[in-house]
């Protein structure tokens, strides 16, 4: 049992559950109106295992710095519960099942090609260059993270006899999708960076709250903050009032409690970054839930509404 528990800490259960999140509002938006179960629990899963084929690589790739974090020294590898060999084995396997598995029984290679491009991201261009080398590594490596989008998104429009020229008015949705959890990620790791900046910084890694000051730090946070609510706002159009209204109370109340701790810096008190990060999980929670209600229910969009 403590094997089995091990390897399923090698896939990050609680990142692939933000992952996944964000893949079904992705599927249902692509097809308003209308619910494919079949084809959405399938994709989730050969999502499932291209995200945690891509984790259990980074667990690896991050062996030495693992060991060396307060937060992080408890993984499968950092106890030695797997080693290094049975690890890439079970990355390797999860990414050919999780290939063939989008390209057979969902044929989408598109899906399986953006699975692959996600993967080989997140290791070499994230993991292995940008994350030890700049703080502006969770800004660009982020994109890692945005892919379930695309994944949801190409299953559905090959689904429906399209491919990746189905238009660009589709597809700018998805970009859309993409650019909320890519200006998301941010302000969402660089306020736990700020709770954990000792640990970072022991182990080398130069995220922002390790090399810049705070105020550097919650300013960038606000305005990515704002940049994730802004885009958020350009999906309305193509979208009912739910999830323009959504958009718009939750935007609000995620710019309030980025702007309060930014604030809090700025007078010197003491301020507690974790509370941002947890809502940061909940204000894309709640905007995903929003656009999926919105998108099963296929009500009218605000476009239709103003005749555009």
């Amino acid at each position: 049992m403590d094997k089995i528990k091990a390897y399923i800490a090698l896939t990050k259960p609680r990142v692939i559950e933000l992952l996944l999140v964000a893949a079904i509002p992705s599927m249902l938006q692509a097809q308003r109106g209308e619910i494919n179960l079949g084809l959405i629990l399938l994709t989730l899963v050969g999502g499932w295992m291209g995200a945690a084929a891509a984790n259990t690589f980074n667990m690896v790739a991050d062996y030495d710095i693992d060991q060396k974090m307060r937060r992080t020294h408890r993984r499968p590898l950092a106890k030695h519960t797997v080693n290094k060999t049975e690890a890439r084995i079970f990355a390797w396997s999860l990414t050919v099942a999780s290939v063939l598995w989008l390209g057979f029984l969902c044929n989408s290679w598109l899906a399986s090609g953006f699975i692959l491009l996600t993967i080989w991201f997140y290791i070499f261009v994230y993991t292995k260059w940008l994350k030890r080398r700049t703080w502006q590594n969770v800004i660009w490596g982020g994109a890692a993270g945005c892919m379930p989008v695309m994944v949801g998104w190409a299953t559905v429009t090959e689904a429906n006899g399209g491919s990746f020229n189905a238009g660009w008015m589709s597809w700018g949705q998805a970009l859309l999708l993409f650019l909320i959890i890519f200006f998301w990620t941010p302000p969402h790791t660089w306020a736990l960076g700020m709770r954990y900046r000792e640990d970072y910084e022991a182990a080398g890694v130069p995220m922002m709250p390790v090399v810049k000051p705070p105020l550097e730090v919650t300013r960038q946070i606000l305005w990515y903050t704002w940049a994730t609510v802004i885009t958020s706002l350009l999906l309305v159009p193509a979208t009912g009032w739910i999830y323009a209204v959504v958009a718009l109370l939750s935007g609000a109340w995620f710019i309030l409690r980025a702007h309060g701790l930014h604030n809090g810096v700025k007078k010197g008190v003491k301020v507690k970054p974790m509370n941002l990060f947890f809502l940061s999980n909940n204000y894309l929670s709640v905007l995903f839930v929003g656009l999926s209600v919105d998108a099963v229910l296929g009500l009218e969009t605000v476009s239709e509404m103003l005749g555009l």
